[in-house]
């Protein structure tokens, strides 16, 4: 009962410290960011013309040297010693690399979650990813009711504040007949080309292996991609309900609940239901070794899935989940959870090795206020990290500074395989003539530091506070616009694009061949005569 009562005063002290005004360093503008409020509303950079000069253009299969021109945000030219007029803005980027932004698959920005909203909209999400190189991300919508139609529309309002282009995947929640067609409006007139399906969140968001099973023949119908977020959500269940008869209700108990062999056992069944249908499958959030695995072994069978590890499980161990200190502790908890030691070295050697193709965030952040609705029960502490804005840095730091992969490999895992994935090559992920200009230039010889008092997050938590690196975004170009330099962001609300992705990526080239190719080798039916 005591326990109770201080938890509750405390709940209340932190409610009241929120609602206390902030500073000016740190209050809100009236577009709805959360950072220095100087910085709110400036106009980038106002030329039409760009030329970056001199740096090391790289994109996902060569290198070089070259300066790159952008004219009303396309890329014009890319090229040594272009010559221009005194009408165009320049930028040395000699001694630099000259990439592509990154594009982050995984993002969950004004979500509703746990019964509050995340602490990210569309404004100070994508201000924050800008800030970290990050120039195009692809949100999850979640149905209304069910309806896909529904939810589209919602987040259409949601995003009318972005600053930078987004895409959306749509997730899916139940299975009839309306649901089948609105998936075939939003892949015909909504631009989407991807559909998420939840394998644990009992109650509030999971499906059964016959949803699944539908949902996958309809994503195959529609040239669609089906995801996966896999875990057993039956286990994790019964997993919870464990913990807390042991009285285990702190976020140790979130990890202790869904050990590593709950989400392997989801990565292997979603990986056959979707070589039963014959459609290339999309794993999110690859966190243990036993998902990777089953990712390895399917992949060298030549089954088409794709495995997505996000940076928390990259670069982070489950140690936090075990602080003393609630808050400390709280911050750390997402879904799948992040493991125990071991996990992240394993995970990052399959990425450089290709078992896994790309890295996204799965950026959903809650502040510690939110985070302590679980103090007395981590089943109602709101799942999620951040990662948006550090993503580019800490894998650059962890991948290309250890030598595990290469600066071209590093622009394919960041941007261009998640374009080429959702069928948006070469329009965004690469620096070649007629891309998108959304470009970063990026210092290998600086360094960064993580700072919670420093981020563009709207959040008050950040689980890579303190961390240390090398490698710079020194400038960002979104558009054709300079919207980072000098450390200073200059963002305005409602100039980003929804960007629209056209089914059938690469991923279904072969598809049709080896429906036909099965068809052909059955011996059936079998003609038999009658008794008679």
């Amino acid at each position: 009962m005591a326990h109770s009562l201080i938890s509750l005063l405390l709940l209340s002290f932190l409610l009241f410290f929120a609602s206390l005004p902030l500073s000016q360093s740190n209050q809100f503008c009236d577009a709805g960011i959360g950072y220095r409020e100087s910085t709110c509303g400036i106009s980038s950079t106002s030329s039409s013309k760009l030329l970056i000069k001199g740096g090391t253009v790289v994109n996902a299969h060569q290198q070089e040297i070259a300066d790159v021109y952008v004219e009303d945000g396309i890329i014009v030219a890319v090229k040594p010693n272009i010559k221009v007029g005194d009408d165009v803005t320049l930028l040395d980027a000699t001694g630099k690399y000259v990439m592509p932004g990154g594009i982050d698959p995984h993002t969950h920005l004004a979500m509703e979650v746990m019964g509050t909203e995340t602490a990210d909209d569309f404004f100070s999400g994508q201000a924050a990813a800008l800030a970290g190189g990050t120039t195009m991300h692809i949100d999850f919508v979640i149905p209304v009711n069910g309806s896909l139609v529904a939810g589209f529309e919602a987040y259409e309002k949601k995003a009318k504040k972005s600053c930078m282009d987004y895409g959306f995947h749509m997730v899916v929640t139940k299975w009839d007949e309306s649901v089948s067609r609105e998936m075939e409006i939003m892949v015909k007139d909504k631009g989407i080309n991807s559909f998420k399906f939840f394998m644990a969140y009992k109650g509030i968001l999971m499906i059964n292996d016959e949803l699944l099973l539908q949902g996958l023949k309809r994503c195959k119908s529609l040239g669609a991609l089906a995801m996966v977020h896999a875990e057993n959500g039956d286990a994790v269940y019964e997993g919870q309900k464990r913990m807390i008869e042991l009285g285990i209700t702190g976020p140790e108990g979130h990890a202790l609940s869904r050990p590593a062999v709950l989400e392997g056992e989801a990565t292997a069944r979603a990986i056959r239901l979707a070589g039963f249908v014959n459609t290339p499958l999309y794993v999110v959030h690859v966190m243990s070794i036993d998902a990777m695995e089953e990712i390895a072994k399917a992949r060298k069978s030549g089954q088409k899935v794709i495995g997505e590890p996000v940076v928390s499980g990259l670069v982070l161990n489950d140690s936090g989940l075990w602080d003393p200190d609630f808050f400390t502790a709280a911050k750390y908890v997402m879904s799948p959870p992040i493991r125990e030691s071991g996990h992240d070295k394993a995970l990052q050697a399959a990425l450089s090795t290709g078992v896994l193709q790309l890295v996204g965030t799965d950026h959903c952040v809650c502040n510690s206020t939110q985070k302590a609705f679980g103090i007395d029960d981590f089943r109602k502490i709101p799942n999620g990290v951040n990662g948006i804005e550090e993503r580019m840095h800490l894998v650059w730091d962890t991948m290309v500074e250890s030598g595990q992969i290469s600066v071209t490999d590093y622009v394919r895992i960041t941007s261009t395989e998640c374009a080429r994935i959702f069928n948006i090559y070469p329009r965004k992920g690469a620096i070649l003539s007629g891309s998108d200009a959304d470009i970063i230039i990026f210092n290998p010889n600086s360094s960064f530091e993580i700072s919670v008092s420093s981020h563009h997050s709207r959040t008050d938590t950040n689980v890579y506070d303190g961390r240390k690196g090398k490698g710079n975004v020194e400038v960002t170009i979104v558009g054709g616009r300079v919207v980072w330099q000098d450390d200073e962001l200059k963002v305005v609300p409602g100039s980003g694009k929804y960007i629209e992705m056209p089914p059938f990526s690469y991923l279904f080239n072969g598809i049709d061949k080896a429906d036909a190719k099965y068809l052909s080798s059955v011996q059936a039916p079998v003609n038999r005569f009658s008794a008679s």
